[in-house]
């Protein structure tokens, strides 16, 4: 960005992004909910490369989708209505979060290799930095930090 002041012209570095991008999709629960929330998953992470100039690589990048997986799964499966995915990212992390209308919290099990299934929250914490989980007015939220590695 360049600056007129008078005679002089003083630049004062890159036009940056000075807000995270956010975005939010609504999902009704129908079939194919979660295939949508993983493609609105990547464009997202397209929009973050462009706009935010960030290095994702392609593991964190797999990351970001399989927590957005996990996450839309749980909500699909043990909510009695639509949910909602917001993500509000930067060039150094995106933050996941999952709205639905059930308030009964996510249970994280003990590991058990030979437990079938129960293994989405389990996954979440092996990839996110930061997981947390609350309640609020219409249900919960559920709330998953990726970072990206420098």
């Amino acid at each position: 960005m360049i600056e007129n002041l008078g005679e002089a012209v003083i630049s004062t570095g890159f036009d940056v992004p000075v807000e995270p991008l956010r975005r939010s999709a609504h999902y009704t629960g129908e079939p194919g909910c979660i295939a949508e929330a993983r493609d609105f998953a990547a464009r997202f992470l397209e929009q973050l490369r462009t706009e935010w100039c960030a290095a994702i690589d392609p593991r964190a990048d797999g990351e970001l989708l399989l927590v957005v997986s996990e996450l839309i799964t749980n909500a699909d499966r043990h909510s009695n209505g639509p949910y909602i995915l917001e993500l509000e990212g930067t060039d150094s992390a995106v933050q996941v979060c999952v709205y639905d209308s059930s308030d009964a919290l996510p249970r994280r099990f003990p590991k058990d290799p030979e437990r079938i299934g129960r293994h989405g929250l389990e996954i979440v914490h092996a990839v996110a930095s930061e997981v947390t989980a609350e309640l609020v007015p219409v249900g919960k939220r559920v709330r998953a930090v990726v970072r990206f590695p420098r």
